[in-house]
């Protein structure tokens, strides 16, 4: 398993389209992705999941990866992110 703290800078945060990008990114993989924001825990790969999290700019969220392409799930949602969701 791995784990990487990442903190949201784009204007609107992870809503609608930059959520979008972010779910298609994480369904490249075949490890189960999860995001933590304070006590709630939803699986990445689910738009109403990272939709619920009301994930605005500012927000630090915890990705975690566990599986065969854990390493490159993290380290792709994270270029993700910190691309702005130009990828």
């Amino acid at each position: 398993m791995i784990t990487k703290e990442i903190t949201i800078q784009n204007s609107v945060g992870l809503h609608a389209r930059p959520a979008t990008f972010f779910i298609q990114k994480a369904n490249e993989y075949r490890a189960s992705i999860w995001i933590e924001m304070g006590e709630r825990r939803i699986n990445a790969k689910s738009l109403l999941g990272v939709l619920s999290l009301g994930i605005d700019k500012g927000t630090t969220i915890t990705l975690n990866a566990d599986g065969e392409d854990e390493e490159e799930a993290v380290n792709g949602l994270v270029q993700l992110v910190s691309s702005n969701f130009a990828d």
